[in-house]
């Protein structure tokens, strides 16, 4: 029996919804421990002015040095998980990595949560930072290596989108509570929300597929096939992407070791751009105002709970830039998008600090404060951040993938407990100026986009390999030739 030319289109169409479906499936579970990220990134602007507290007030008696080190603490251990999981996920696979993670997610919140002083406090926080960390290096790499190509840029942005709504449900969350509760110790009810995302992410690891990259990288050809089958819509795509990956996968093979990799050049050179991009992702300072937003608003007169709910425009912000960065993603290049957004960067941090130096104390400098801040933000989360993590899942060759994207993403973390760290007493040493200095790191940042990063928009993860290997190489020849 012959099916219609009508029959065959429905069928197609049915079977691209059900992979759209699959790849939805498989994103929202990843991103889980995204969203756990940015929940724990977020509440911590909310509960640290109660924490701050003396102890017989339900707090934790912070003094802004140790009120630097808790915040920290969470960022140090991202910078351990992300090393230690970059690692892992090259031996045992993504998946695997995630389930491991989503179990430390649940153990460092509800340790967090009854934690009784500084000392355990930050001890959990380094703990929670280890899942944080993880899954930040994982959970990109293991998106895009399920995505394919095309739809690549898009869904491993969606990670960013989960980042920034956990952050702004932090928010929703502190301003709930610090409006309803009344409480000095409601922190500890702020903190032990961070377990549901991470009971979700192991949940759901048991439903969702290995990456077929790393199914080819060890040899198991088969288990891939079945994989690609379920992910893909038209047999052409599978065909050329297996044979992509098990060419790739032959010439690692028959190439020099991982560790004899780690020595070359061009990889080096990779690697230090990648660490280069986690210092333009962090000393914008974005985490200066997503940790501190109401200790700068408090600052300009605003109450603790008026300061504290204004953050909620932060996460709405970053909500709908994250959208609008994924719409951009797909139109223009990874460089171009970078120089915007840095340019934007740049500019309000220049006027915020205008604002808080110049300006008197009162609700019209409040405003125009919280202003700078937003516009901050959205071209931060429109612009950057995105770009960032869909770099870092797609800048490093498959035999390294997991080492080369965990070491970088980890020095990434250290950045952003560096400045996390800083910030607090840098602002009580030069106030308001701060500001000023970040501006000046971001001119640095934008010189080393323009000038070191390779593009890579609408090349398969293979073809990136190809194309940053003769890239980096040319360098190193022309460099041979002047000396």
């Amino acid at each position: 029996m012959k099916h219609s030319p009508q029959a065959a289109s429905d069928e197609s169409g049915s079977n691209k919804f059900t992979v759209q479906q699959r790849l939805f499936f498989v994103v929202l579970v990843a991103t889980m421990g995204a969203l756990a990220y940015g929940y724990d990134t977020g509440i911590i602007s909310g509960a640290l002015p109660y924490m701050t507290l003396p102890a017989d007030r339900g707090g934790l008696n912070l003094t802004p040095f140790t009120e630097g080190l808790v915040t920290s603490s969470l960022t140090f251990g991202s910078a351990v998980g992300a090393f230690i999981s970059g690692y892992v996920s090259d031996r045992f696979g993504r998946r695997i990595t995630l389930r491991s993670l989503a179990l430390l997610f649940v153990a460092g919140a509800l340790g967090t949560t009854l934690a009784p002083n500084i000392e355990i406090m930050v001890a959990m926080r380094f703990i929670l930072g280890i899942a944080v960390g993880g899954g930040s290096s994982t959970v990109p790499v293991f998106i895009a290596e399920i995505a394919g190509p095309k739809r690549r840029a898009p869904l491993v942005s969606r990670n960013e989108l989960m980042i920034v709504s956990g952050q702004l449900l932090a928010y929703v969350v502190s301003a709930a509570m610090s409006l309803l509760l009344h409480d000095g110790s409601m922190w500890r009810y702020m903190l032990a929300l961070a377990m549901i995302p991470g009971v979700l992410l192991f949940i759901g690891t048991f439903f969702v597929p290995a990456s077929p990259h790393w199914m080819v990288s060890e040899g198991r050809f088969k288990e891939a096939l079945r994989i690609m089958r379920k992910l893909r819509e038209n047999p052409r795509e599978i065909k050329k992407e297996m044979a992509e990956m098990r060419q790739n996968a032959q010439q690692a093979r028959q190439g020099p070791a991982p560790r004899e990799l780690l020595k070359e050049k061009w990889v080096i050179r990779l690697l230090l751009v990648g660490f280069g991009m986690g210092i333009v992702l962090q000393f914008t300072g974005v985490n200066a105002f997503m940790y501190y937003t109401p200790i700068i608003l408090k600052s300009t007169g605003l109450g603790t709970s008026a300061a504290i709910a204004a953050t909620i425009g932060n996460g709405i912000v970053s909500v709908i830039a994250t959208f609008a960065g994924i719409k951009a993603i797909g139109h223009f290049g990874r460089r171009p998008i970078l120089l915007t957004g840095l340019t934007i960067v740049i500019t309000m941090q220049l006027m915020l600090g205008a604002v808080l130096v110049f300006m008197p104390h009162n609700l019209t400098q409040s405003l125009l404060a919280l202003a700078c801040i937003l516009v901050f933000l959205f071209f931060m989360q429109m612009c950057i951040s995105p770009v960032y993590w869909l770099l870092m899942s797609e800048l490093f060759p498959m035999q390294l993938r997991g080492v080369l994207t965990g070491s970088a993403v980890s020095f990434q973390w250290v950045c952003n407990a560096i400045v996390a760290f800083v910030f607090p007493p840098l602002l009580s040493l030069v106030g308001n100026s701060a500001f000023f200095i970040f501006a000046a790191i971001n001119v640095g940042s934008f010189i080393f986009v323009a000038l070191a990063l390779p593009e890579t928009r609408g090349k398969s993860l293979e073809e990136i390999e190809a194309h940053v290997r003769e890239h980096f190489g040319e360098s190193i020849k022309t460099a041979s030739v002047a000396e």
